[in-house]
């Protein structure tokens, strides 16, 4: 046949449509041509096929269920129902659909499309290109397994395997995926991509790498446009200068903010101290970090790390102008020193160490009290320097070879002069007291000296008194032990707490800490339907008067499901 036997080729259509008829399998409907051009047949290579190929005017055209088929040359089974496709093949699906291939078979039965050769499909708001691409019109998902790539206008994505489901526009990209944007990289081994959102949900171990982040975590989402996300499961993110962990991370590039819930663990890399809790923020325009939940600090000090609790921990200021916070039953432990009150103020520029309200410090054995408690470090070498305590100075430390006596002094102030950090002297100034047992070398109790004078000195060695100077007309004597009475031995103001003192870094927890029921996070331990939450979360977009941030809607909050944390 040819163009000039117009009459015959119309004759022939007309018998093909029938015989094409009584050919269709039972329940599926047969593929349609449309236009068939030039027609002929080889049944040496192709038995049981007809084979059309374009003319000068168009190519060859077929039409199935809804789809409509372009190529150059078409080799059709009538009966299989299935044809092969050959050069510059177009398949348009409805008005948003349309695929391009060098070759292709297609299944009219399946409806499997199997394209190959500089194959492209494009929805009209992004384009996927590969070597080899299989179109599954019946489930409407499209899928490649050789290596791909997808360009939208946000970002270009690329992976070993991937699949596009079109009704809810979505990819989901496995092995080696790659997402390249201006902004950002993000690295992972499966991830699912909205192509209307841009956002992203990641499984497996994935890196999202910013201008100035870098997040870490094996399953989280991540909206590309505006550079939001979360992650649920060992997730870490490394920002201002800070290394965040935890069961549950938060981030917004926009507002400079992160968070975290449960298990958490902020390492700040330049000053080398870590912060835990169970919840934290970090607010990278103002410097600071917010801890609660049984948070602690912890820092090192003189290969020591010092660990300081409080109900809230505050961490504000720029390198070198650190300020730590601890709010409401503030402790601090170290092996040798150890104390608390209702807040500890740190400010990294004069190197002080403040315990506010009801104030207690521990020197090892040493009981030290007063209104208001300072603790010096020296700026060169971060090591403890001195010692102040303002107003009701009071130290106390029991007899330890008695047993049931205490060794006292007081006054308005003390001061006191730390070396290699050991509290080595310690000087009482305005009406101070002393009472303390005095022993022989056999360790024979040779009295109980008491005595008042405007400033005491006390020499320490192994934080122990090895030696007392009285300055200014002292009045005192060494009393034998049974020419004073018992309730005489006690400096007005005594007040023993020695049940209180903490002995390691366990103890800076009470109960409450301990008890801490903490959020069950969504997600951890089981499946999350992520289309019903990607539908929620753009009908939350969609809706700014119900929606939690009519800027940029954070991620649906945790199901709240307690469990008990252990000390």
């Amino acid at each position: 046949m040819n163009l000039k036997s117009v009459s015959f080729f119309i004759l022939f259509l007309a018998t093909f449509s029938v015989f094409a008829q009584e050919q269709e399998p039972k329940g599926e409907r047969q593929i349609n041509i449309v236009y068939g051009a030039n027609f002929t047949k080889d049944e040496a290579r192709f038995p049981g096929a007809s084979i059309f190929s374009k003319d000068d005017e168009r190519q060859v055209q077929f039409e199935h269920q809804g789809a409509d088929l372009w190529c150059d040359i078409a080799i059709f089974y009538t009966e299989e129902n299935r044809l092969k496709a050959i050069g510059n093949i177009r398949l348009q699906q409805g008005d948003s659909i349309e695929m391009n291939s060098g070759k292709m078979d297609y299944d009219g039965n399946t409806k499997l499309a199997k394209a190959w050769e500089k194959v492209d499909l494009t929805n009209g708001q992004m384009t996927l290109t590969t070597d080899t691409l299989y179109f599954d019109r019946e489930k409407q998902q499209a899928y490649y397994n050789s290596g791909g790539k997808v360009v939208d206008s946000a970002n270009v994505l690329t992976s070993k395997v991937g699949t596009y489901f079109m009704t809810p526009k979505k990819y989901q990209f496995q092995r080696n995926v790659h997402i390249d944007n201006p902004d950002y990289i993000i690295d992972s081994e499966q991830l699912d991509y909205y192509t209307t959102s841009k956002n992203a949900y990641m499984y497996g171990p994935s890196t999202i790498t910013g201008e100035e982040y870098k997040i870490y975590c094996e399953r989280g989402f991540y909206d590309t446009k505006i550079e939001q996300g979360y992650g649920i499961k060992n997730t870490r993110i490394d920002y201002d200068n800070k290394i965040i962990e935890g069961d549950s991370l938060y981030f917004d590039k926009a507002t400079e903010f992160a968070s975290a819930t449960n298990n958490i663990q902020i390492t700040d890399t330049i000053n080398n101290g870590v912060i835990r809790a169970h919840y934290a923020e970090v607010h990278k325009a103002k410097d600071s970090v917010f801890a609660t939940k049984r948070a602690v600090s912890i820092s090192l000090v003189q290969k020591d790390s010092l660990y300081m609790h409080g109900d809230t921990l505050m961490v504000t200021g720029k390198e070198e102008e650190r300020i730590v916070r601890a709010f409401r039953n503030a402790k601090f432990y170290k092996t040798d020193l150890s104390g608390k009150s209702d807040s500890i103020h740190f400010d990294e520029r004069t190197g002080v160490t403040e315990l506010i309200t009801d104030p207690i410090l521990w020197n090892v054995d040493n009981q030290i009290t007063g209104d208001s408690i300072h603790l010096i470090s020296d700026m060169e070498t971060d090591k403890l320097d001195s010692l102040k305590v303002i107003e009701n100075a009071f130290i106390i430390s029991l007899d330890t070879i008695s047993g049931t006596g205490y060794n006292q002094a007081k006054g308005k102030n003390l001061f006191g002069k730390f070396v290699e950090n050991e509290l080595k002297i310690i000087d009482l100034v305005q009406n101070t007291e002393v009472i303390y047992y005095v022993y022989n070398d056999d360790e024979e109790l040779i009295g109980i000296d008491k005595t008042i004078c405007s400033k005491i000195r006390l020499l320490m060695a192994d934080n122990d008194i090895e030696d007392i100077t009285f300055y200014v007309n002292p009045d005192g004597d060494i009393f034998p032990e049974t020419d004073l009475p018992v309730e005489s031995r006690k400096l007005k103001g005594f007040v023993w707490r020695g049940d209180e003192r903490i002995m390691s870094k366990e103890e800076i927890f009470d109960e409450d800490d301990n008890s801490i029921e903490l959020v069950k996070i969504r997600g951890i331990d089981n499946p999350i339907d992520i289309d019903a939450e990607e539908n929620e979360r753009q009908k939350n977009q969609n809706d700014p008067i119900n929606a939690p941030n009519s800027k940029a809607v954070k991620p649906k909050k945790p199901v709240l499901k307690k469990k008990a944390q252990t000390p």
